[in-house]
């Protein structure tokens, strides 16, 4: 169904509004996935705040002409699937993921932070844990040094009260 010219330029300013507040944009191609399939992953990358859309790719590529994204306009074309997302891993980990256990779902390129990857690099980037799991380990670091020092005085508090025993 072609859109008339109104419904293209709400297209280019959606996929340009969608652009200029995600961290990282996922480009995959979905040929041959089952309706279903697709149901699933568009369901996962809700939960995860993960913006899973399909747009012509003319209107793609005229949308982010001029952003960071300019530079996957090379990427842009056959049939593929954009996932915006503001978490600059999110987006790669849900694609990433269910790219795993089907097949037919091809991770074409990405950005993140206005640095294009190709598929190894978005690969990479869906490796990255979390942002919850990165504080936590921080958090940890930060905690070793004093709860060592606290396990040391405790040590010596018993170790002076049994000499004094």
């Amino acid at each position: 169904m072609s859109l008339n010219r109104s419904e293209k330029q709400a297209s280019v300013e959606e996929i340009s509004a969608l652009a200029a507040k995600a961290q990282s944009l996922v480009l995959a191609e979905y040929r041959g996935i089952a309706v279903g399939e697709m149901t699933t992953l568009r369901r996962l990358a809700r939960e995860n705040g993960v913006q899973l859309r399909v747009f012509k790719n003319t209107l793609a590529r005229r949308a982010v002409a001029g952003t960071a994204c300019e530079p996957l306009t090379g990427e842009m074309s056959g049939p593929l699937i954009y996932g915006f997302s503001e978490d600059a891993v999110a987006a790669a980990r849900i694609i990433n993921d269910f790219a795993k256990t089907n097949d037919k779902l091809v991770i074409r390129a990405g950005m993140v932070n206005g640095k294009a990857l190709d598929a190894a690099g978005v690969k990479n980037l869906a490796s990255i844990p979390s942002r919850e799991v990165l504080l936590a380990r921080l958090l940890g670091v930060m905690q070793a040094p004093v709860s060592g020092f606290a396990v040391a005085l405790g040590q010596l508090a018993k170790k002076r009260e049994a000499e004094a025993a």
